[in-house]
């Protein structure tokens, strides 16, 4: 027969989601920095193709 799973504690729950909290804000900073480096156009980490038309101006 089907048993039922044991309630998992506040504690752990709450130290679970803290941790993917933490994980996620970590890697939407990253994002961030990335982005502001690329818009300034001195970054040396990320390699992306230029539009031609800036080439050419």
């Amino acid at each position: 027969m089907a048993v039922p799973k044991k309630k998992t504690s506040k504690s752990k729950r709450d130290k679970r989601r803290a941790t993917w909290r933490k994980q996620a804000a970590l890697q939407a900073q990253k994002a961030l920095s990335l982005g502001k480096s690329v818009l300034t156009g001195r970054s040396k980490g990320f390699i992306y193709p230029k539009d031609e038309e800036d080439d050419e101006e």
